[in-house]
């Protein structure tokens, strides 16, 4: 649900008006690599209308991007209902037969719901659609089926899944191998963390996320094979001394602040685990505001104030908070985003706390301040800011405002140094025809994506990575790209990005392909992929810049 000025919008209303340059180089483009380069077999048409037309109902989005430029090799069924929400919701269509032909001859194979079940044979008998448009969805679905084995009986493997398959020690390592892989280091001041089993015998585990258990797999999650809690995998390191601070993330009051700050006194150190919920954050539940909910801030401080050791704050949410007044109090050494990192995920947290695990994991948003909110409708879908109506913009590659922390930020226990062994200076753009080219370079000196050989363009990057500090550690090395394309091109943008173990004093080799049909493009306003032709720096870190010259070769 989107609040707004007073006005209230919901998905089953909501028509999102996206410009064709953003749906190319931005909206489209995690779906896109879902199916080309996931090779996903389903993809889910959405409640909303997208420029005026319900996504179930589209045929250039289902039927002409989806299965023919992206070639879906399966089905594409609707969110549960929306062939319903389409018809008596967005009043789409005159009768339930039209939604239901909208929405099969558009390239919907599989209705989530009883609606094309209901209404389907009357579509047909009335002429609305054809058997045969019937038969084109069914077969997309029974060659899934056919892939899954469904029609090959005992041999089928999938009947006989249960959670003796799931909950296998295997299995069990992975998801918390996962939780320790997905925890950023956001603030380490003084090297307050890793805490000491010696120096640090009793800890204080404080806040309204610090016994979680369910909160930890969040929504859309099967049944756990069991927890550890923030505080009981803190327990297998130290001894604890556990108050909540307030029954729940919503805080509402302060009456057992006395008791965690108590806590607090008499521990060695003390771990703060606050954020966010599933009554604060899931689907169709839009949070307004990006400050940790009630009073928590005001127990997060007056706990600080009130510890005799090293205070840590761990942020428990899927989404960014704004924690400003945690970076800036000097009581608090350091911060860590955790996520909701599954059902081991206090023993991942501890793992991290104690040293067990030296963290290296890179925060895959940007965390605004409180502000940014003020400034931006959740009804507006632009990327690129728009100064003249005070519009910053949305994510690292157009949003140039203050961050609390930004995109791809996560600190470590160790220091990595990264130096470019080699990489190309020019790349040279092959036309696939004299004509082509020209034609194509009238907009922006940029060649259409269409009109080179992409495979030819591919290059390399080798860049070396030394671990120059004290502890074994896991680095990222994240490559991001500026260009000249202009006033609309972003700030910069992530195009390739290696994870790396280095042992202490040792090095390895990172070697990355940099596509320019892929990295380097943008898209014009009218939604075309260009490549601009010029300056191209590729960003390593924070200290290595390489410039790349894209010149148009000739025949």
């Amino acid at each position: 649900m989107i609040l707004n000025s007073g006005m209230v919008f919901d998905r089953f209303h909501f028509n999102a008006r996206v410009s064709k340059q953003d749906l190319e180089d931005t909206y489209n483009v995690p779906f896109k690599a879902c199916v080309v380069e996931g090779r996903v077999a389903s993809v889910m048409c959405s409640y909303n209308e997208v420029n005026g037309k319900p996504t179930c109902a589209d045929p250039r989005l289902l039927r002409d991007t989806i299965r023919g430029q992206w070639n879906l090799n399966g089905y594409i069924v609707s969110d549960c209902d929306s062939v319903e929400v389409m018809f008596k919701d967005h009043h789409y269509t005159a009768t339930p037969e039209d939604a239901v032909a909208a929405a099969i001859k558009a390239g919907l194979d599989l209705d989530c719901g009883p609606f094309l079940a209901l209404h389907t044979e009357s579509a047909i008998q009335s002429g609305k659609i054809t058997e045969s448009d019937v038969n084109a969805a069914l077969s997309n679905l029974l060659t899934v089926q056919m892939r899954l084995g469904m029609f090959d009986g005992p041999r089928q493997p999938y009947d006989y899944l249960g959670p003796r398959d799931v909950c296998t020690p295997a299995h069990q390592q992975l998801a918390l191998e996962a939780a320790r892989q997905g925890i950023v280091l956001l603030q380490n001041r003084g090297r307050s963390l890793p805490l000491s089993t010696s120096r640090h015998r009793t800890v204080a585990v404080i806040g309204p996320n610090s016994d979680a258990s369910v909160t930890m797999i969040g929504n859309y999650a099967g049944v756990a094979c069991g927890y550890t809690t923030p505080l009981q995998g803190i327990a297998r390191y130290a001894k604890t001394i556990h108050q909540v601070g307030c029954n729940g993330v919503a805080c509402n009051d302060s009456r057992q602040f006395g008791m965690a700050e108590d806590a607090a006194r008499q521990a060695d150190a003390t771990v703060l685990v606050v954020g966010l919920d599933q009554s604060i954050e899931h689907e169709e539940k839009d949070r307004v505001e990006l400050l940790l909910p009630g009073h928590q801030q005001e127990l997060v401080s007056r706990v600080a104030k009130a510890s005799r050791g090293p205070v840590v704050l761990v942020v428990m949410s899927g989404g960014p908070v704004d924690v400003t007044f945690a970076k800036n109090d000097q009581m608090i050494g350091a911060i860590l985003w955790v996520g909701y990192p599954g059902q081991d995920g206090g023993t991942a947290i501890a793992d991290v706390l104690f040293g067990t695990t030296n963290p290296g994991g890179k925060l895959p948003m940007t965390w605004y301040p409180q502000e940014y909110v003020y400034k931006v409708s959740m009804m507006s879908m632009d990327m690129r800011a728009d100064p003249s109506k005070g519009y910053p913009g949305r994510t690292y590659r157009f949003y140039k405002g203050p961050v609390v922390f930004p995109f791809g930020f996560g600190l470590s226990y160790t220091s990595f140094r990264s130096t470019l062994a080699d990489a190309p200076t020019t790349i040279s753009i092959h036309p696939t025809t004299l004509k082509t080219f020209k034609n194509s370079t009238m907009l922006s000196h940029g060649v259409r994506v269409t009109h080179t050989k992409c495979d030819l363009l591919i290059s390399r990057l080798h860049i070396d990575v030394e671990n120059v500090g004290d502890m074994d550690g896991t680095h990222t090395v994240m490559v991001f790209a500026t260009s000249s394309g202009g006033k609309q091109a972003p700030e910069k943008q992530l195009v390739a990005f290696e994870k790396v173990h280095v042992v202490v004093g040792s090095r390895k080799r990172v070697t990355v392909d940099i596509d320019p049909c892929k990295h380097l493009s943008m898209a014009d306003k009218n939604g075309i992929r260009r490549i601009p032709l010029g300056v191209h720096n590729l960003h390593i870190g924070d200290d290595i810049e390489h410039t790349i010259s894209l010149a148009a070769s000739s025949f």
